[in-house]
């Protein structure tokens, strides 16, 4: 027996031995990430379309530092470690006093602080040196940093909306506050969350139940649950809540500024029932809430039915954040197959070389670019609108672009980092590897700020009450009108036209059938996104044929030979839920 058991050993032995050489006959190089900056000529040339040689040239060193520094081994180990060390809920101290801490990962606290110095919240409020095109720059810096965050972005982007909304309708007493929430200090940075979603009310806000009263000393204080809050560690948010006796409805509710803890230091009356256990966003703090008699503050004249106007101003704010989240985590996945493309051999060939391949990373790469032209846009739009510059017009088309944007955006960036995964392998969906988090913090962004049905009602909204939808298709013909006879943009310019003619045809017939318009709001949405993207890639592809370089150009007619309008709704919708 004992001759056996050392056989055995000695077998299980020169058996490993034999697996360990086997296996080290080959070793995959490892995929790097190259700088963000200067490896994403989309971004590059997008940015350079919109500002201007003078203004290009003068923020491109600082987006170029940003755009080392965010694929650095260093930055890129804080954001992964920073999904591995998720938020704790700490409801009591140890001698049984409520505290409700929520403790983060310090790796994520890193991040954050990074972000401020970079200006993630203060570029858009600064003068000096970019004024009205400010905005655009910080998409620039938004597009490099966010994909590096480990979703700090979210509380960024609520921190903005918040400023912009203290901005327009707080009072005096505000302004430090606002100070705050743009600096670029770390020590002194505030962020804010937005308090909205409620268990009755998510998109139909009407139905919030959080009630406002005034106490003794005439001090609004709040009641009521708030189901689904993001940055919870935030100084402060925004939240909507209904004075008592208030009607139903929207009609009914004001908008407070609500703060954690007080001027004296003591803990405002807010309860963490607990963290949120979510498919991804996983770094970022999300809680259930108790409000239990919190002191507010409104923000303006709390009158009834004024809170939904002024968290609109959030709102947007918010929904071009998440959009810029949706194109830069479609940008990272592309960098991602592409550095594997160039280091996997197949068939005896690199794998970049294969057709079937690089087709993929071409469509891929045609969703990144569409994405993008729509944020810029947006994004320039929005400057213009903060700065009081703003042409005629261009409300009406922002209105109607945000929504668009922000939906087309979510649906594009959900298939590309899936595909994106795909492209890598096995490996790619190992955690390890971090696309797994990639793939599950992007699945946040068709939901957070509107899904795509709800965005979409809100398209048909801006057709069917205001010229917003019609104020957008006319500025996509704008761009493209003197383009239809060009050798190189014609056909492309054409195949925009016959879609304006579509969407304007179907927003047409939605007008006299409710149901109808419902259900066809999404495919007119998602074809105005893909309509205008299109015109502008080609507008852009015009420019950048004049220096030489003919990338966009094929871009947009890629986009325009795929189809730019999805198909009409379904007539039968009995089968949505199985009626027979």
């Amino acid at each position: 027996m004992a001759l056996i058991a050392m056989s055995l050993a000695t077998s299980r032995s020169h058996s490993r031995e034999h697996k360990l050489r086997t296996m080290a006959d080959f070793q995959q190089t490892a995929p790097r990430l190259p700088d963000a900056w200067s490896s994403d000529r989309i971004l590059r040339e997008g940015l350079a379309y919109h500002l201007g040689d003078e203004v290009f040239a003068a923020a491109e060193p600082e987006l170029g530092e940003l755009g080392r520094a965010v694929t650095d081994a260093r930055v890129l180990d804080l954001a992964a470690r920073a999904e591995r060390e998720p938020p704790r809920h700490v409801p009591y101290s140890p001698w049984g006093e409520r505290v409700d801490e929520i403790q983060v990962s310090d790796a994520y606290s890193e991040l954050g602080r990074f972000g401020v110095e970079a200006g993630v919240t203060a570029l858009p409020y600064e003068t000096d040196p970019y004024g009205v095109k400010a905005r655009l720059v910080w998409a620039g810096v938004l597009s490099l940093w966010g994909p590096s965050s480990a979703l700090a972005s979210c509380p960024v982007a609520m921190t903005d909306g918040a400023a912009r909304t203290l901005l327009l309708h707080g009072g005096d007493e505000e302004r430090d506050i606002v100070e705050r929430l743009t600096t670029r200090d770390p020590e002194r940075a505030w962020a804010s969350g937005q308090w909205m979603t409620e268990t009755a009310g998510g998109s139909d806000v009407g139905r919030t139940g959080t009630v406002a009263r005034r106490d003794d000393n005439g001090h609004w204080r709040l009641w009521g649950t708030k189901w689904f809050t993001s940055a919870t560690t935030s100084e402060m948010a925004l939240t909507l809540a209904r004075p008592e006796g208030g009607p139903e409805g929207s009609r009914g509710l004001v908008l407070f500024r609500v703060h954690r803890f007080l001027g004296d230091g003591t803990r405002n009356r807010i309860i963490v029932r607990r963290l949120k256990d979510k498919l991804g966003t996983r770094a970022l703090p999300t809680a259930e809430l108790e409000l239990e008699g919190a002191l507010a503050w409104p923000v303006g004249e709390p009158e009834m039915g004024s809170g939904v106007r002024r968290i609109a101003t959030m709102l947007n704010i918010t929904r071009i954040h998440n959009a810029l989240g949706a194109s830069g985590a479609l940008g990272r996945g592309l960098a991602w197959a592409r550095a594997y493309a160039r280091e996997r051999e197949v068939f005896g060939r690199p794998l970049h070389e294969l057709p079937a391949h690089r087709a993929t990373l071409t469509d891929l790469a045609v969703d990144y670019a569409a994405g993008l032209a729509l944020v810029l846009r947006c994004c320039e739009l929005a400057g213009r609108q903060e700065h009081g510059t703003g042409a005629a017009g261009e409300s009406a088309v922002l209105r109607c672009l945000t929504p668009v944007t922000k939906l087309s955006t979510g649906r594009w960036s959900i298939a590309g980092v899936t595909e994106a995964m795909e492209a890598i392998g096995g490996v790619g969906y190992c955690e390890d590897s971090t696309i797994p988090a990639l793939v599950r913090n992007t699945h946040v962004i068709p939901i957070w700020e509107g899904t795509t049905n709800v965005l979409s009602l809100d398209v048909l909204r801006a057709a069917q009450k205001s010229n917003a939808l019609e104020a957008l298709l006319d500025d996509g013909l704008r761009l493209v009108a003197d383009l239809v006879d060009d050798p190189r943009s014609g056909e492309t310019a054409r195949a925009i036209l016959t879609a304006v003619d579509e969407l304007n045809k179907r927003s047409v017939e939605m007008a006299d059938d409710p149901e109808g318009a419902e259900a066809g709001a999404r495919p007119l949405a998602l074809g105005t996104g893909s309509t205008y993207a299109c015109a502008l890639l080609c507008r852009q592809g015009h420019w950048a044929a004049r220096r030489g370089k003919g990338s966009t150009a094929a871009i947009a007619a890629r986009l325009a030979t795929r189809g730019l309008v999805p198909a009409p709704p379904p007539l039968d919708l009995t089968i949505a839920m199985n009626d027979e």
